[in-house]
């Protein structure tokens, strides 16, 4: 917060139910209002690196390169005081809880940006495992929709030796695994790509006196489109209530967990990305298929026009969320520019 104030926003508004910040350059002049976002959480990986900015915070810490994401954005804000935006606004959105998929849904339920015409959103991610400073979009599905469910099943313990008594979760809950991992569609270039991932199978507990009466099955899903990920909801709900239905007295309960919209790329936001990455002498790679992970900005896409773009962190540099992943430094500028030309490019296309 110091720092951004530094860079002399017209207004800095915090959230009082959320960690979300938005800091506001109003030109004063009719123009677009353009949103850019950067996130700023970590994740609960254990930090082991000996870095002078490792995690003070045992479990946690910055192994998305959201940290990254935050300083380009406070670059971003350094340049848009240093050269005042002409015409219109340029909202940076310093987001909270994208991990969770929460902080996106936070911001547009708290009615905030109901006070602006929202004319595009852009936001960048870091990609290791291509070439450093290179630039990868593409038009449509650029993430896929994401879900986790937790199915508990509660049934009835009974003494070990009379299992018959108890009311046991197993049969159900064995069956529901095998009918939730058969609907899985592997192939990304199809349109009907979904895959469910078993995380999480306990039924029962360290009891050998006690026959199994409750359990609990947690699972991850994607899929290449929101259509494809509702329907795949109500089919887990479908199965579970058939499934349970076959056990007398066993009863459920399922709870749907960390949602991440699909994110859609618009035509008009990815030719954007392409001049701001050609005008900064920077290589674009179309991404043929899209990314399998979920981000919390495809709930911005499917509310406004833009775009989530990769900037190249690397093929040498190891995967998001893995011990040894750091941020590399020198794709900070690159940030910065690309950010600033696709603010100066949404300027000068709607004016």
């Amino acid at each position: 917060m110091r720092l951004l104030k530094d860079f002399a926003p017209t207004h800095i508004h915090t959230f009082p139910d959320s960690h979300n910040l938005i800091a506001i350059y109003d030109s004063g002049v009719e123009g677009p209002t353009l949103l850019l976002r950067g996130d700023m959480d970590a994740v609960g990986v254990d930090e082991h690196l000996a870095l002078p900015y490792a995690s003070r915070t045992p479990g946690y810490a910055h192994k998305c390169g959201h940290d990254g994401h935050t300083t380009i954005l406070l670059g971003v804000a350094e340049q848009l005081h240093l050269h005042p935006v002409k015409k219109g606004k340029v909202l940076l959105f310093f987001q909270a809880a994208e991990e969770t998929g929460q902080g996106c849904g936070q911001l547009i339920q708290s009615g905030f940006l109901q006070s602006y015409h929202i004319d595009m959103v852009f936001a960048l991610h870091n990609i290791p495992g291509i070439p450093l400073h290179s630039i990868t979009c593409r038009a449509g599905s650029f993430t896929c929709a994401v879900i986790s469910c937790e199915i508990k099943l509660d049934g009835q313990t009974s003494h070990a030796a009379e299992p018959e008594k108890g009311i046991s979760p197993f049969c159900a809950a064995t069956s529901i695994t095998e009918q939730l991992l058969a609907l899985n569609h592997p192939q990304l270039k199809d349109d009907n790509y979904q895959i469910v991932t078993l995380v999480e199978s306990h039924i029962g507990e360290t009891a050998y006196g006690v026959s199994a009466g409750h359990g609990v099955l947690r699972f991850t899903m994607r899929a290449k489109s929101e259509a494809l990920l509702q329907a795949l909801k109500s089919d887990t709900e479908r199965i579970v209530r058939t499934e349970v239905a076959k056990t007398p007295s066993l009863s459920h309960e399922i709870r749907w967990l960390e949602y991440f919209a699909g994110g859609q790329n618009s035509t008009d936001a990815v030719e954007i990305v392409k001049q701001a990455a050609s005008d900064n002498g920077l290589t674009y790679i179309e991404k043929e298929v899209p990314f399998t992970w979920g981000e919390d900005f495809g709930l911005l896409t499917q509310h406004y026009p833009g775009a989530l773009f990769g900037l190249g962190s690397g093929t040498n540099t190891p995967p998001l969320h893995h011990q040894d992943f750091d941020f590399p430094d020198e794709i900070i500028a690159t940030g910065v520019k690309m950010m600033c030309s696709i603010s100066k490019l949404v300027n000068v296309l709607m004016n």
